[in-house]
């Protein structure tokens, strides 16, 4: 491991410098030039053409789906869009790149020269300026067999899928992000955070980050001061978590740190991300953009987007997500903790669709962010993948609401509904949760426990009417939880007054 300098010792001596390269898969039903399937999974090397391989005599005609989704990205971070632009060879050689070259944007984007706005977990804006989002084709996919964690080195062969060469992409770059200081890493996680919240909301990606949908390199450079040139950058590629981005900056910054604090250089030079233990390792020396020799792809015609066109998606845009959360925090009265605990549980569209299925907010949340949350995290999987609807939930709470059930009742008809045993009135009814509504059967259950507590009932006729509470957990005992307890309460009042 390299030698790390404290944290709070780096914020203190240099002023912290980012860049950040997005790349996000294009949900097209086929791939960026072919029409091959693009669909995540299947047996290696079937979701293929002639064009996904660059066979010879194969010609690619632009997806026009492709062309469309990468505008609408570049309306919702405030770019132009280019008026012409076309397609370049960004040439190397890698065993992913069958071709010898990426079809790819060079000096040509489709967008250009926008912004984005994050916020920040106290509420903070963070301007976050954007060069270019431009779009390519992605790669294939190679597996390493017998290195360690699947790595090329000590590997004994490798084994390439093709799959995923030709899937659409995206690919977003920043200025560089100054200003930052201590904040930097949870500006480089809320950045990407935000972009992935934009692809869900315009629906032209999945982007779920586990997949590989969304995937950032992370440039970090240190400098002595905001007046200071740039330093050296280093870039970490495919990091693909929001936490492994939020600390793959840290490491950097206290690696790079400690380099620079005993007269080192940092080298240029990409660096991957170890999951297992936080740091990052040494990959190559960073080539720049020269060196892949762009020219101009003489099999493809340029892209020339109509203004009118331009403006209709503009027009199409739904509302972005950070205008969407202020606007549903202010409706629903959450506070600004509980809308951050919200958004980072992946609770708020769920939410969302609960209230609008007839549930309070306030109970929506209480649902998805306590007994959902558990039972997601008991079973490892996101929110979302639960096997519950929010119109399930909404009919949960209407059953509590109509007295059907207790909130400890409804608990455990949750249980049944997650389990499969059907929507959460025929759980009740199949594992007879439902209040007992015989008020002659509650009657002879507070008589009963009357009759059995004097000294209670005594303390209750002297005023001290919260002595109560003890007859009522007597009452729902004798009811086996099936009773209204406010009810219960209520009688066991006028039981004792009368007695």
């Amino acid at each position: 491991m390299s030698t790390l300098m404290k944290y709070e010792d780096v914020v203190a001596n240099f002023d912290p410098v980012l860049g950040i390269e997005v790349h996000v898969e294009l949900g097209t039903k086929t791939k960026m030039f072919d029409a091959a399937p693009n669909a995540f999974g299947g047996e290696p090397n079937t979701q293929i053409t002639p064009v996904s391989l660059g066979l010879p005599g194969s010609l690619p005609v632009v997806n026009h789906k492709a062309v469309e989704y990468a505008i609408k990205i570049g309306l919702a971070l405030n770019c132009n869009i280019a008026e012409f632009c076309r397609f370049a060879r960004k040439n190397y050689f890698y065993p992913d790149l069958v071709k010898a070259f990426q079809t790819s944007q060079y000096d040509e984007p489709i967008a250009y020269d926008g912004y984005v706005d994050v916020e920040l977990d106290d509420g903070t804006m963070f301007r976050v300026d954007i060069e270019r989002a431009h779009m390519e084709e992605d790669a294939g996919k190679n597996t390493h067999i017998g290195g360690a964690e699947g790595r090329i080195q000590g590997a004994s062969y490798s084994l390439v899928d093709y799959n995923r060469a030709g899937v659409p992409l995206v690919e977003i770059v920043t200025r560089p992000i100054e200003g930052a200081g201590e904040r930097a890493p949870e500006v480089a996680a809320k950045y990407v955070q935000t972009l992935r919240d934009i692809f869900r909301a315009l629906d032209v990606s999945e982007a779920r980050m586990e997949r590989g949908n969304v995937r950032a390199d992370v440039n970090v450079s240190l400098r002595k001061d905001p007046s200071a040139p740039l330093g050296t950058r280093t870039e970490t590629k495919n990091v693909n978590s929001f936490r492994a981005i939020d600390k793959t900056v840290r490491y950097e910054m206290r690696r790079q740190g400690a380099i620079l604090s005993k007269g080192g250089k940092v080298i240029q030079e990409t660096r991957h991300w170890h999951e297992e233990d936080s740091t990052t390792s040494s990959g190559r020396e960073k080539s720049d953009a020269e060196d892949y020799r762009y020219f101009p792809e003489p099999d493809l015609v340029p892209v020339a987007p109509s203004r009118e066109w331009v403006e209709q998606l503009r027009q199409s845009l739904p509302e972005l997500p950070v205008v969407r959360r202020r606007r549903l925090r202010e409706e629903y009265g959450f506070t600004d903790m509980e809308m951050r605990d919200v958004v980072n549980a992946g609770a708020l569209d769920l939410i969302v669709q609960t209230v609008e299925a007839g549930t309070k907010p306030v109970a929506a949340r209480k649902w998805w962010m306590t007994e959902l949350s558990r039972a997601a995290k008991d079973r490892q999987v996101d929110l979302v993948d639960l096997p519950v609807a929010p119109e399930q939930i909404a009919q949960l709470q209407k059953l509590v609401d109509d007295g059907k059930m207790t909130d400890k009742l409804a608990r455990k008809c949750l249980e049944g509904v997650l389990e499969g045993e059907g929507d959460p009135a025929e759980v009740m009814s199949k594992r007879g949760l439902e209040l007992v509504q015989d008020d002659g059967a509650l009657d002879a259950a507070v008589a009963k426990v009357v009759d059995a507590n004097p000294d209670i009932v005594a303390k209750v006729q002297s005023g001290k009417t919260k002595a109560v509470g003890a007859l009522v957990g007597q009452v729902m005992k004798e009811m086996r939880g099936k009773a209204d307890a406010a009810k219960a309460s209520q009688l066991l009042l006028k039981a004792c007054q009368e007695k």
